[in-house]
């Protein structure tokens, strides 16, 4: 359910006294057990065109979400009306849902000895990200756009440019005795030219920078210009031969794939025996020189928290190490239908029932320099960009469409585009022949450069 809301002002005490408030009333309204959920935020997004502002959006926002039980029955109800008769209103509908739902014997909230948080200071927020006026703001994006339009006059159009900026703040509380707050920032800069010339069709790309403060954010000048040669460097593509080859990942792409990998590990897809890595535990499924991390304690991490949707203490989980399957990554709930212990990767939103989420999910660097990893190899692609959707996770077939750069003699030549890149990620993770040294956190999944050897680039 929802509702509007009479603006009110709020500190983040205010919000912890409100939630241990709504868990209260859920409880004398008989719930055996109660989680809330709250959520205080602020919002900025800028994007020009051509120079000419196109959107402008700023936005606030404060909502609140409860999950209640009645022993195994459960339901959830959210609201953005804080008003004691707008909760009163949502407690009430959250605990009527929950008499007629189905009985799940697995589901429930952490048991007391399961909840905390972590003490470190996790660098996630700065005010400094809201500093910029908003003509600053849209500066911000115009320039990103201009560095990359005067970059070449090949350049001769663009998708535009654009500035975001958040903040927020979440309160979790539950039945248990829990409660915790903290607070996130972040804001980015992106830039999307679109080049052409003559023999050619038109081609675009993009590049962004992202951080928790305006300080650490690259300046809106080298994204354009990154950008630019992004862009320039798809001139001229055409197709290839159908062949096998090594491929290598450009760090997006291959953190793409990762992406696919935490899929695989996580807990709805083990128990539902709808992942090829269910029942591979302690087994080696990748090569030994693949090392996969989840880490939810790493310092201003774009996946970093003190603790998971469910008031559980976020941590590093060695996911694979040295190529053997170390640890599914499981909620309460997918850990007790595992007969296993939560790694404290549940999410959720304002209601429903928790999901499942990466931390700092990521691929541990290898030693070689990306350029090394090209020189090496006499034909191959290297991977810029995939393309739509092709990956069952229960076999581990892979076929993506995919846009790149073609290698020769340990040289990139020519642009490649409209070909696909097939394998099974059962092999392609033990294919990785090489990984680079250029690991960096744009997200909360994360990889550097990859080498894969035995795949087919089906094309002509």
């Amino acid at each position: 359910m929802s509702t509007s809301s009479t603006v009110q002002n709020f500190t983040t005490v205010d919000l912890r006294e409100l939630s241990v408030d709504v868990v209260r009333k859920a409880m004398r309204g008989g719930a055996t057990a109660a989680e809330v959920v709250l959520r205080d935020g602020s919002e900025f997004s800028t994007a020009v065109r051509l120079g000419e502002v196109e959107t402008l959006k700023e936005s606030g926002s404060r909502s609140v979400g409860v999950r209640v039980f009645f022993v195994t029955r459960s339901a959830s109800t959210w609201s953005s009306d804080l008003s004691t008769s707008g909760i009163d209103q949502m407690v009430k509908a959250a605990l009527s849902l929950a008499r007629i739902t189905s009985e799940d014997p697995f589901a429930g909230i952490p048991e007391p000895d399961q909840l905390g948080a972590i003490k470190t200071d996790l660098d996630l927020y700065y005010d400094d990200v809201y500093s910029l006026s908003t003509a600053d703001r849209i500066d911000y994006a115009r320039r990103a756009e201009k560095a990359a339009t005067s970059a070449d006059p090949r350049i001769s159009n663009s998708d535009g440019g654009s500035f975001d900026a958040a903040t927020g703040v979440k309160v979790l509380a539950n039945s248990q005795g829990f409660i915790g707050d903290y607070r996130r920032s972040y804001c980015s800069v992106s830039a999307v030219p679109i080049a052409q010339q003559e023999g050619s069709s038109m081609q675009r790309d993009y590049w962004f920078s992202v951080a928790r403060s305006l300080s650490r954010l690259d300046s809106p000048e080298s994204v354009g210009v990154e950008a630019a040669r992004r862009t320039l460097r798809r001139l001229g593509a055409r197709k290839v031969k159908t062949q096998r080859v090594p491929i290598v990942f450009d760090p997006l792409v291959a953190g793409s794939l990762l992406g696919h990998v935490f899929e695989a590990v996580n807990g709805d897809s083990i128990y539902r025996s709808a992942s090829f890595l269910a029942g591979k535990l302690g087994e080696k499924i990748a090569g030994a020189n693949v090392t996969i991390v989840d880490d939810g304690t790493i310092v201003g991490g774009f996946g970093s928290s003190p603790f998971d949707a469910e008031g559980v203490p976020t941590r590093r989980t060695m996911v694979i190490d040295k190529g053997v399957l170390k640890s599914y990554l499981l909620n309460t709930y997918t850990a007790k239908k595992l007969k296993m212990k939560t790694t404290g990767n549940a999410a959720r939103g304002l209601a429903g029932t928790p999901g499942i989420g990466a931390g700092n999910f990521f691929m541990e660097k290898g030693a070689k320099e990306p350029k090394a990893i090209i020189g090496d190899i006499k034909e191959g692609l290297y991977v810029t960009e995939f393309l739509g959707f092709g990956v069952n996770l229960v076999t581990g077939d892979f076929s993506r469409g995919a846009s790149g750069v073609w290698i020769q003699n340990g040289e990139m030549t020519f642009p490649v585009e409209e070909v696909t890149v097939a394998g099974n990620l059962r092999d392609m993770l033990n294919s990785i022949s090489e990984i680079g040294n250029d690991l960096e956190f744009r997200g909360s999944v994360a990889c550097p450069t990859l080498r894969i050897d035995g795949m087919t680039v089906a094309g002509e």
